[in-house]
């Protein structure tokens, strides 16, 4: 290993993503890892910002040619991963990793990265206050928001394999709490 990691992992409408923009405008040492998927971009994502946006077929044959730290098929044909060249770009730099993931492919890289990383399990309140954010956040279809609340409830079991579980329900606390995790975590 040649760095430090840190995983933020959640379902989604936790606010996991707006906790690690966060963390990276405040740590100029931590730097996003980009995330490959084969789904298509939703609303403004860009790709290699957002995500590596592959096709399914592309997506295959970087798992064929083992291109990947971990990956997930989290939908039948909707596969999220981890490139192996992210994590070289980011540590070339001799910054700290910052992922931000599913539930399962979070607990993939805490496996996988063992010690050197910190994973945080972040959850809103109640599967009522996140079904309220995914539907003001305005990029999913009705059925698609059924589909992610229902796969929420699964995902919510998982928080005891994580080192740390932030409850997010006042975002400048949840902040707060990022941050202190963060930092004893890099002290060590």
């Amino acid at each position: 290993m040649k760095g430090k990691t840190l995983i933020f992992s959640a379902p989604s409408g936790s606010g996991k993503s707006t906790i690690v923009h966060h963390l990276l405008d405040n740590h100029p040492e931590i730097e996003f890892s980009v995330s490959a998927t084969s789904r298509a971009p939703r609303g403004e994502e860009k790709d290699g910002v957002d995500y590596w946006f592959l096709t399914e077929e592309e997506f295959r044959r970087r798992i064929a040619e083992d291109a990947l730290v971990e990956y997930q098929e989290v939908y039948a044909g909707s596969f999220y991963g981890t490139l192996k060249s992210e994590v070289e770009r980011i540590w070339a730099k001799d910054h700290v990793i910052i992922f931000d993931v599913d539930v399962k492919g979070g607990y993939n890289l805490k496996k996988y990265f063992g010690d050197d990383a910190l994973s945080v399990f972040i959850q809103a309140p109640s599967i009522e206050e996140l079904r309220r954010r995914l539907v003001l956040r305005g990029t999913d279809s009705p059925e698609a928001i059924d589909r992610r609340v229902a796969k929420a409830a699964e995902e919510m079991t998982w928080a005891p394999k994580f080192d740390r579980v932030l409850v997010n329900d006042d975002l400048a606390k949840a902040f707060a709490e990022a941050e202190a995790m963060v930092s004893e975590f890099l002290k060590k």
